[in-house]
């Protein structure tokens, strides 16, 4: 008799990262996945080299370095961070940590795809609460969550339609929850914004304990190859997390040169101008195609195509793929007209404005 996984594992789709190839063509530009790309800071690329010599040494467990270098540059207490295989492992445990079979979790229409998972590896019940313009509704999210919820999951920036909501939005949304309910901030495109009614959570969550902010490497830092994310909350979260990760779960190289990222303040603040100017020329360029193009605070676009035959999202995936330009799909959220497309260097977004101005005027 087979042995059979817990009810409801099998349900599960496996997350699906951005393509990497395109068929026949050599060396493409992946626009898939939302990297970095200036690449990473070439500080974060010595203190790696540097590890080589001790990679038969298991990591320091609780990642003191790290946590040290993230507490310095963003004026937090080191006793209030947990790091973890990008940020994406630190939204698995607060799952495994604070979600039983038939909890209820809320996030928004076009939710982050892992918090279907975490709910999912831990028979929780998803709810999606509808989005207004492609940005966080926070009466639909209060009226979705109600009493019951266990863990609300905002992305704020959201991932894939690049919009966010201001702090007063957060606050407004944090005060009509239940104490009994986590919100949980995902603010893994922070650094990327610029904007006044903008702030990532940190300081909500200093203030209470029903607020836990995850972060990430893998953007701004441009270490997505490391895995590589940390969580700022109460003491109580963290040791509760510190309680149910893995001994050794942030590996050596990831650690020293997670901490030599965050402190090259220099690489962090020309990736996010680099980002501002060609977020910007692919907003007006592809709008001026006749194109919607969600307004967008990360590094990528959200770009609508019209449903007519030839014209369609998966149409120009298919033309710009042809032509060396790797792009997302974005189908499983729900925006099976629309494409992510990731800034990428001044060339590669060149090429994809010319490609698409030839697949529109075909």
């Amino acid at each position: 008799m087979a042995i059979e996984p817990r009810a409801g594992i099998l349900d599960i789709q496996p997350y699906k990262p951005g393509a990497a190839d395109a068929p026949g063509v050599a060396n493409p530009a992946k626009l898939s996945s939302n990297e970095n790309a200036l690449g990473c800071s070439l500080k974060a690329v010595a203190a790696f080299e540097q590890t080589g010599a001790r990679l038969h040494r298991y990591p320091d467990g609780g990642a003191s370095l790290l946590r040290e270098a993230i507490a310095r540059e963003e004026g937090l207490d080191a006793d209030n961070i947990v790091c973890g295989t990008g940020s994406d492992e630190i939204l698995q445990l607060l799952g495994r940590a604070y979600l039983d079979a038939g909890d209820k979790v809320v996030q928004s229409q076009y939710g982050f795809l892992v918090y279907r998972l975490v709910a999912m590896q831990c028979g929780a019940r998803l709810v999606s609460a509808p989005e207004r313009g492609y940005t966080t509704d926070v009466d639909a999210v209060i009226a979705a969550a109600g009493e019951d919820t266990k863990i609300v999951f905002i992305a704020n920036p959201n991932n894939p339609t690049g919009t966010y909501i201001s702090d007063a939005e957060v606050r407004r949304l944090r005060d009509a929850l239940p104490p009994t309910t986590l919100l949980v901030l995902d603010a893994a495109y922070a650094e990327f914004v610029d904007a006044g009614d903008y702030d990532p959570g940190m300081a909500l969550a200093r203030e209470r304990d029903d607020v836990f902010v995850t972060r990430t490497f893998s953007k701004i830092h441009g270490l997505a190859g490391l895995r590589l994310g940390w969580g700022y909350g109460s003491q109580t979260i963290v040791d509760v997390l510190n309680r149910v990760r893995g001994p050794f779960n942030v590996n050596l190289p990831a650690i020293e040169a997670g901490a030599a990222a965050i402190a090259d303040r220099e690489f962090m603040q020309r990736s996010a101008q680099h980002n501002a100017t060609w977020v910007d020329f692919l907003r007006q360029q592809l709008g001026g195609l006749g194109l919607e193009v969600t307004p967008s605070v990360c590094n990528f676009v959200l770009v609508h195509f019209p449903q007519t035959a030839g014209k369609t999202a998966a149409d120009a995936d298919a033309y710009l793929t042809q032509r060396g330009l790797i792009v997302r799909g974005v189908a499983p959220y729900g925006l099976k007209d629309a494409l992510r497309i990731t800034v990428g260097k001044e060339a590669e977004n060149r090429r994809v404005v010319e490609a698409l101005s030839e697949f529109m005027g075909r």
